[in-house]
């Protein structure tokens, strides 16, 4: 699956729970760029994208917003592990799979790890990214950074 074979769609909605019970939802997010990230926590190329994640969430500040989505096998006490370890203060919210199918479905049936998608301000899909080598600038480089700065320079209709 290659960068943007999603994009120009509407992002499936889902209302989630954090770890504490928090229940996040893409609607509460209207008006910012949200950065949804596919994720395991026992994903090494994850823990590096989670550093680049929060790097993005202190340069963007409240114009972005980013929600983590893990699926079984990551679990509660996995997740608040890697919380600790990776310094996450953006939510990981807890999925059984039908969000990461609505999302990913549409183009394969192989799902990159991690993967992530950028939502415009009015929940449109504007792109996303699956793991791979086409992709590492965007999950270890700068490339994420050159993404969401063309995102907030396009003018809100």
């Amino acid at each position: 699956m290659g960068a943007g074979e999603l994009s120009g769609r509407r992002a499936p909605g889902f209302s989630l729970p954090d770890s504490a019970a928090k229940m996040h939802d893409p609607q509460d997010y209207r008006g910012k760029i949200l950065v949804v990230d596919f994720m395991q926590v026992t994903c090494e190329h994850c823990s590096q994208f989670s550093a680049i994640l929060e790097q993005a969430r202190l340069k963007y500040g409240a114009r972005i917003a980013v929600l983590s989505i893990v699926n079984p096998p990551s679990e509660q006490k996995g997740v608040a592990d890697y919380i600790a370890k990776n310094k996450v203060k953006s939510p990981i919210l807890f999925d059984c799979g039908q969000v990461a199918y609505s999302y990913l479905k549409p183009t394969s049936n192989s799902i990159q790890i991690p993967h992530v998608f950028l939502i415009d301000a009015d929940g449109m899909i504007r792109n996303d990214f699956g793991y791979g080598a086409a992709t590492l600038d965007v999950f270890e480089g700068k490339g994420l950074f050159t993404e969401l700065d063309k995102m907030l320079a396009t003018p809100k209709r």
